[in-house]
């Protein structure tokens, strides 16, 4: 795969802070060598989870947002490497990739204007070329039997773990996602606002379900269509947090009960989460703790197919506090993987 930057160990040392008497996720965590073929590599590795990187906020972007989702990758990873391998939960695990090469993207991204019709098409060609990239990384992963984790990049890419892990399979698949917004908007041009639209439309999504939507956020014309959709159910942040209408964990359920007959991703989108910097950065809605217990929820069950996790922008944060959207990633992370790992 020519379109993959590889993580070698010795990049994983880079990384780590070696202690005398700690044991180091970097120290732990599987890799691919430079050499190997992607393929043969997953077929053998006794690691269940697979770790790649997508560093883009092209997506976020073409969707009018703020850049610097492309940060999330490197803080992640760094911030993985430090986690403390012991028995509640092993760094062996995981293998590593490492992260798609995505530059020549970038370069182009960085000198379009998004006020401008053309500039704006060119920005979805880009997001496409994208797509292609995250559908085939995912397509061998999860046909190797591996569930992948993906860390990075704006929303867009739900989108292509949604077509790989359905091409992997050879039927379309659920979702659930926790998130403020919907990403259902029109089929306007792929953007960071449209994943889940395209999935549907090119019969890769099943069954959507968006957990803790706020509602002044969400276009008139995204409701409409919730009312009428039978494959698409939500619950908001408004009802469950501020008006106390629905309880939390009832509401865990019923997503689960919606979803749970067929594989399914799990899509985490960081801006719903307050201050935490990402291209949407929110001051109200659930905590940190309620994220990681969605989190573990989901993953207990046989049918979860990957982990998403984007939208984070360290970049964005002010110096001091940049390694709190790192920090939080390697906590969701290690949730995941031992809520998961029993299977």
């Amino acid at each position: 795969m020519e379109k993959l930057i590889r993580c070698g160990a010795a990049d994983l040392a880079k990384l780590t802070n070696h202690r005398s008497g700690e044991i180091k996720f970097g120290e732990k965590m599987q890799t691919i060598a430079k050499d190997s073929d992607v393929n043969a590599f997953l077929a053998t590795t006794d690691a269940e989870y697979v770790l790649f990187g997508i560093p883009e906020d092209v997506g976020v972007r073409a969707n009018y947002g703020r850049p610097g989702t492309a940060s999330a990758w490197e803080a992640a990873l760094r911030n993985i490497c430090n986690i403390q391998h012991n028995r509640y939960c092993k760094g062996s695990r995981i293998a590593v990739l490492g992260h798609l090469d995505i530059e020549s993207q970038m370069t182009e991204a960085n000198i379009l204007d998004t006020g401008n019709i053309l500039d704006r098409k060119k920005l979805a060609t880009l997001v496409e070329s994208i797509d292609k990239e995250v559908s085939h990384l995912v397509s061998l992963i999860v046909k190797a039997g591996k569930i992948p984790i993906i860390i990075g990049g704006g929303h867009n890419n739900s989108y292509g773990n949604i077509k790989g892990s359905a091409l992997a399979r050879g039927k379309h698949i659920n979702a659930v996602n926790f998130d403020a917004h919907t990403d259902l908007r029109m089929l306007e041009g792929r953007h960071s606002g449209n994943g889940f639209t395209y999935a549907f439309e090119e019969g890769f999504l099943k069954k959507y379900f968006i957990f803790g939507l706020h509602e002044s956020y969400t276009p008139k014309s995204v409701l409409d269509r919730l009312k009428t959709e039978d494959r698409i159910r939500f619950n908001s942040y408004d009802e469950i947090a501020i008006r106390n209408d629905r309880n939390f964990d009832a509401e865990m359920a019923a997503a689960f009960d919606f979803i749970k007959h067929d594989p399914y991703g799990i899509e985490i989108d960081l801006d719903a989460i307050p201050g935490i910097a990402s291209s949407a950065m929110t001051i109200s809605g659930f905590s940190v703790e309620q994220l990681r217990r969605f989190v573990t929820y989901f993953a207990k069950h046989e049918n979860v197919l990957y982990l998403h996790i984007c939208e984070g922008a360290p970049d964005l944060d002010s110096k001091e506090h940049s390694n709190l959207v790192g920090k939080l990633i390697a906590y969701l992370v290690t949730d995941f993987i031992k809520s998961n790992s029993h299977f």
